[in-house]
């Protein structure tokens, strides 16, 4: 025997509309058992029979279609109840018939607003309005033309392409499967009797107005949920653009869209947080208009809380609450098998308050059905719920030890579902001896299960069920597992279009969860995992490969990992960016003669706003096809689409738009339309209006030719005007070229004119110029400076003349012409210079006719100035000096020569200072004359002082008046100390400036004895640092292989000053004991060991080769000729008096030491030692140097400063190999090197 049910219904009726009787089918069926009768209620009475098995309702017989509209309401009933539903509402009407009408004629000026109008026949279902023409093709609509909601088709302005008699509107009712056209309208345009002052063919412009609305604000009420347009139809010309925005908050933030051209904000389904104020401001070039709309969001009722079906036991309370909401605040009415409760018994146990119905002390009796309905003035919604009392014995119907799982933190239930009447009561217990219930994360459901929240692991165990005051009881079995966790899910990434993504889907699971599977959404799709050349792949790691993405690849990607337990979803984003595609349909309107307004539709942005477009022109007219260029005309934001271009006239214009974002531009917009310009006058006057002439009596006035785009017309020239700027004539030349320059002769040289140049055309001529003043061709200057006087100050002279006359042109300035004639001495220079060498006296007569050559010289007087200081002059001299004026063409004459003479002055610092230390108390002072004397010599000053630290000692000053003098002794000087010299010319002006040396005697030198030994296999490299303020010495190291057959052997001759020495022809591996002997004693010995294995004796030397004797024999030979051939050189050297007298001086200390003796030296030796540093002297030194020969002299060279420059002479070659050098300099440590610098050169070299 089936189980009783009550009646519940599966399918309820709706409102709508009936056009006919088979449109008549109100549908209502419901389940039961036993099965339910049915019954309708219109208009609150029975209509028609009781139903069975059915309860929809069909036309039945011939009644007419309105004896069926109505308010209708469906009652299902068995023996336990019965159900009902919410009241609907059937209209019937009529088909819609469309009457006839009289064809509608419009006859409108161009740029005047219309509306077209289409009227259909009213319906309780609003018909979708369509214009087409009689093609049955769409009327292309824009922002000029647009569709209102209403139906009209409004024209904020019309052009004469608009007119046409086919505007044709079509209603479609699609519930009553009706179309219905109206009767063609004809629209004719005709030309505007307002215009545009510059054009008679342009309709003027108007400042924007609406069709409607046409109050200040409006206000609107709607349901949520329903579809609401606010509409602003504006007309003006131009096209008036149509902006929304919401007064009280972010229109972004809403769900409104701008539809239809800007013209509509419509909300598909409007919510509660749209409510507010929301405005429209439509703009064109003329002004502006707004109006703002007050919307008002109310709502049908709607449950909150709905009351459960349930059973019941008898004396148990019965509590049903049934909560509703909406705008207003619904009404809640209760009723009992379909009948309001009001109407039913009083009962003492029932009490209802508001949406709370509660019956004490349930009764078999109180079986039934109840009904909760809310109602408010947009609508009524009804729920059946049913009361079941009955009395049964507790049984537990869940199933006995089942074992649950769950993961970690997850939620479960554990299941102890129970049956009764009255209710079992329930209690559960757990694997701890604390109350189940007192966990807070436990909850017990009314039917018996338990709900553990936020599992743990420690919850894993064994439960158990039981029904209290019974020993019917259950164990559930619980599994807490490790969670299911996203370690890496999918990234927010941004890709160039063509590029691949790759998303990230990395997680862990626990071990038992055996089975998983990682599912991918694009925007909440499933993805389907495809073949690796496909679009997407699925790794075996959960990654996901989306391959060469593009713009539709855009969108949020999800990965979400399920496991039997579980699952854990993360999301993330592919941002597919590229350049924006080209702008498109460009359109020409609002033309007038210079200006209209170019439109375009923007390309796709790919992800990347558009920040800016960039509007380029084209000048088709004025240039060949290969020299057209696109040029840049202007940025607009990214958010504009329209520009309003200024063009010139007499031109063709064509456009593109380039939009650009953040990764570049996009490719250029195909070209608008071609457009032409209409010609006018010139605007503008060629620019640069000057004269440029070369030749005198000519005049050539030039100016900057000017652009083909600026001649706004056909036959352009240039008309050229001119007068004489100071004449009494003020009449005007004229003359017309269309070259950039014009001639005119016969005007005399360097002549004021008023110039102008003038744009003119087939139209008229350009504004009339400003006056340019200009001369004619220049000439040569006809006079000379006069009254040139001079004033001289020592170097320096002033130069004063009056202005030049008859200049003939643009005085640019003054040439001041300066000769020197020579020295007021005249040949007492070279007198003096007779007591000094004939190689002296050669440079000096040289250097100053350099410098006579020199002293002719032009200084130049830019602008009109008459004076000027001329300065650098040489001192006691004669000068001759003109002047002459230049302009442009060149000079004109010489003024008469002036002459003049510059005054005696202190002569120059000597020339050059040197020394000599004969011996350690003595220093000889050799000097050169100034070379710039400056007057007549009397002498010189000789001043010096000893150093003591940084202060100087007392000064000991010597007087010289002899002129023929250019040295000094000085005696009986401290060889410890160092010296400052000065030497000072003099002339009847006083002393010059000095040339300071500074210098020290020299010490007889020693063989060093800080010597470091670096030996190799054959040879011991030997340094030390020379002793500062020595003179050289000669030593020989001499040195003995430690053998039984060694000998004594020594080195050549070598230099204390050199400070390095090779000792070549030793034994690898062998050791050796070195000496140096000085005054027949050992100055100093060492020890070392060659490197390398030792030599083994080998029979026969390689002295005996005849090979070797023959090299020998050829090196003695070539040793021959090299000595013949210096001797020869040296013979025909040698200047110098003193050189004689030195040639004999040898170095006492410079000796060899015999072989044998140890330190006995021989008047050979002597001789040799003495007679080596001069060999071959001359083939390096020059023929010049003859004191730089020998060791016991010296010569010392320094900058004016003071600073050292040279070395000290003596130093004559070694043999080869030895490398050695010249003696210590007294005022540097340093090692010179081997070779001196010529004496000559340093004596010569000037200060």
């Amino acid at each position: 025997m089936a189980a009783r049910r009550p009646p519940v219904m599966t399918q309820i009726p709706i409102s709508y509309t009936a056009f006919s009787l088979d449109d008549i089918n109100l549908t209502c069926e419901a389940t039961g058992q036993p099965t339910p009768s049915f019954r309708w209620v219109k208009d609150g009475e029975a209509f028609g029979t009781e139903r069975k098995a059915s309860g929809s309702l069909r036309a039945e017989g011939a009644e007419p279609l309105s004896t069926y509209g109505g308010f209708y309401r469906c009652y299902a009933s068995n023996d336990l109840g019965t159900a009902m539903t919410p009241t609907i509402r059937l209209i019937t009407e009529s088909q819609p018939i469309l009457p006839k009408q009289p064809k509608i004629r419009k006859k409108v000026e161009e740029g005047q607003s219309v509306i077209l109008p289409c009227n259909p026949p009213k319906s309780s279902t609003p018909p979708l309005i369509h214009w087409m023409d009689k093609r049955i093709f769409h009327i292309k609509q824009s922002e000029r033309v647009t569709v209102g909601v209403d139906g009209n088709m409004y024209f904020a302005n019309v052009l004469k392409s608009d007119s046409r008699d086919d505007y044709t509107c079509h209603a479609q009712y699609p519930d009553a499967r009706t179309i219905l056209p109206q009767a063609p309208i004809s629209l004719s345009v005709t030309p505007s009797e307002f215009t545009q002052p510059a054009r008679n063919d342009v309709p003027r412009n108007r400042q924007p107005h609406f069709f409607h609305p046409t109050e200040h604000f409006t206000s609107m009420g709607t349901l949520k949920g329903q579809t609401l347009i606010l509409e602003c139809l504006p007309k003006g010309l131009p096209t008036p653009k149509v902006v929304w925005e919401k007064k009280d908050g972010n229109l972004d933030e809403t769900t409104g869209q701008v539809d239809n051209f800007g013209r509509w904000l419509r909300f598909d389904s409007i919510t509660q947080e749209d409510d507010g104020e929301y405005q429209c401001k439509a703009s064109n070039t003329q002004g502006s208009i707004r109006h703002s709309f007050i919307v008002t969001v109310e709502a049908e009722p709607y449950w909150v809380k709905e009351p459960q079906n349930l059973m019941y036991a008898p004396g148990e309370t019965v509590r049903l609450d049934c909560q509703a909401d909406g705008i207003p605040a619904p009404i809640i009415t209760w009723s009992i098998n379909g009948q309001p409760i009001a109407e039913v018994d009083e009962e003492l146990r029932r009490s209802v308050s508001g949406g709370v119905l509660i019956l004490k002390d349930a009764k078999f009796s109180d079986t039934a059905v109840y009904q909760c309905e809310a109602t408010n003035k947009h609508g009524q919604i009804l729920i059946n719920v049913f009361i079941y009392v009955i009395e049964l014995p507790p049984q537990i119907l869940s199933s006995d030890a089942v074992v649950y799982r769950v993961t970690e933190g997850g939620d479960v239930r554990l299941h102890c579902e129970t049956f009764g009447s009255p209710r079992p009561h329930v209690t559960w217990e757990g694997k701890r001896s604390v109350p189940l219930l007192s966990d807070h994360r436990i909850s017990l459901l009314t039917n018996g299960t338990i709900e553990l929240s936020n599992a743990s692991r420690d919850d894993s165990g064994v439960y158990t069920c039981s029904i209290k005051h019974t020993n019917i009881s259950i164990a559930a079995y619980l599994e807490v597992l490790n969670r299911t966790v996203m370690l890496i899910g999918p990234q927010h990434v941004r890709l160039l279009r063509g590029t691949n993504a790759l998303l990230d889907c990395h997680f862990s699971k626990d071990r038992q969860l055996v089975n998983h599977q990682i599912v991918w959404r694009k925007d909440g799709h499933k993805l389907h995992e495809s073949s690796p050349d496909d679009k997407y792949t699925i790794f075996e790691n959960g990654t996901l490969k989306v391959t060469h993405v593009q713009s539709d690849d855009t969108g949020r990607f999800s990965c979400e990992v399920i496991t039997d337990l579980d699952h854990v979803e993360a999301s993330g984003s592919i941002t597919v960016v590229a350049l924006p595609d080209p702008p498109k349909a460009l359109s020409l309107s609002d033309v007038q003669d210079r200006s209209l307004t170019l439109s375009w539709i923007p390309g796709r942005s790919h992800n990347s706003p558009i920040t800016k477009f960039i509007v380029e022109g084209r000048e088709e007219q004025h240039s060949e096809e290969a020299n057209r260029r696109w040029e840049e005309l202007r940025h607009v934001p990214g958010d504009v689409n329209h520009l309003e271009l200024n063009l010139k006239p007499y031109s063709t214009y064509r456009f593109q738009v380039i939009a650009v974002n953040e990764l570049g531009h996009s490719n250029p917009s195909q070209h608008s339309d071609d457009y032409s310009t209409p010609p006018a006058v010139p605007e503008v006057n060629p620019t640069g209006v000057h004269i440029e002439s070369t030749d005198p009596g000519t005049m050539i006035i030039e100016w900057n030719e000017m652009d083909k785009h600026s001649h706004y017309g056909e036959d352009f020239q240039y008309k050229v005007s001119w007068r004489e700027a100071e004449g009494s004539s003020p009449h005007w030349n004229h003359a017309y070229t269309k070259a950039p320059f014009f001639a005119v002769n016969e005007t005399g040289p360097y002549t004021p004119f008023e110039i102008k140049v003038q744009a003119v055309n087939s139209l008229g001529e350009g504004p009339e110029p400003v006056p340019e003043i200009g001369h004619s061709g220049e000439d040569l200057p006809l006079e000379a400076p006069g009254k040139v006087t001079v004033n001289v100050d020592n170097s320096t002279v002033r130069v004063t003349w009056d202005e030049a006359q008859k200049v003939q042109g643009l005085l640019l300035g003054y040439k001041i012409y300066i000769q020197r004639l020579g020295s007021l001495g005249g040949r007492g220079r070279r007198a003096l210079e007779k007591m000094h060498h004939k190689d002296e006296r050669e440079r000096e007569g040289d250097a100053e006719q350099g410098m006579e050559r020199e002293e002719s010289k032009v200084v130049e007087v830019l602008g009109t100035g008459t004076s000027k200081e001329v300065t650098g002059l040489r001192l006691y001299s004669r000068y001759e000096l003109s002047v002459t004026a230049f302009n442009s063409k060149g000079e004109g004459p010489h003024s008469p020569p002036k002459h003049f003479s510059t005054p005696e002055g202190a002569p120059g610092p000597p020339a050059s200072l040197r020394f000599e230390s004969p011996t350690e108390t003595t220093l000889n002072l050799y000097w050169t004359p100034p070379i710039e004397t400056n007057g007549i010599l009397l002498g010189y000053t000789l001043q010096y002082q000893e150093e003591v630290g940084s202060k100087g000692g007392p000064l000991d000053t010597d007087i010289k008046e002899d002129l023929t003098e250019t040295y000094y002794v000085l005696n009986g000087l401290d060889p410890q100390s160092r010296y400052i010299f000065k030497v000072m010319a003099r002339t009847a002006a006083g002393n010059g400036p000095p040339i300071t040396r500074r210098g020290s005697t020299l010490l007889d030198g020693v063989p060093p004895t800080n010597i470091t030994m670096d030996p190799g296999e054959t040879s011991v490299n030997l340094s030390w640092v020379p002793g500062e303020q020595y003179r050289n010495h000669g030593f020989r190291f001499h040195y003995l292989m430690k053998s039984a057959r060694g000998q004594w052997e020594e080195s050549e001759i070598v230099n204390s000053t050199q400070g390095f020495y090779t000792l070549p022809g030793l034994q690898p591996g062998t050791q050796y004991r070195l000496v140096i002997m000085h005054d027949n004693h050992t100055h100093w010995q060492d020890e070392i060991q060659t490197t390398g294995p030792e030599l083994s004796e080998v029979a026969g030397g390689f002295a005996t080769q005849g090979w070797f004797i023959g090299l020998i024999s050829a090196i003695v030979l070539l040793m021959l000729i090299l000595l013949i051939l210096c001797f020869i050189k040296r013979s025909k050297g040698g200047k110098y008096a003193v050189k004689d007298k030195e040639d004999g001086q040898v170095d006492s200390e410079a000796r060899p030491m015999k072989d044998d003796t140890m330190g006995e030296y021989s008047d050979a030796d002597e001789k040799r030692s003495g007679s080596q540093p001069s060999l071959c002297v001359e083939s390096k030194l020059g023929s010049d140097d003859s004191l730089a020969e020998y060791g016991d002299s010296v010569d010392i060279q320094f900058n004016e400063d003071g600073s050292f420059i040279g070395q000290y002479s003596g130093r004559g070659p070694v043999p080869h190999g030895n490398e050695s050098s010249g003696p210590a300099s007294p005022v540097n440590p340093v090692p010179p090197p081997p070779i001196a610098p010529s004496m000559s050169t340093i004596l010569d070299r000037p200060t």
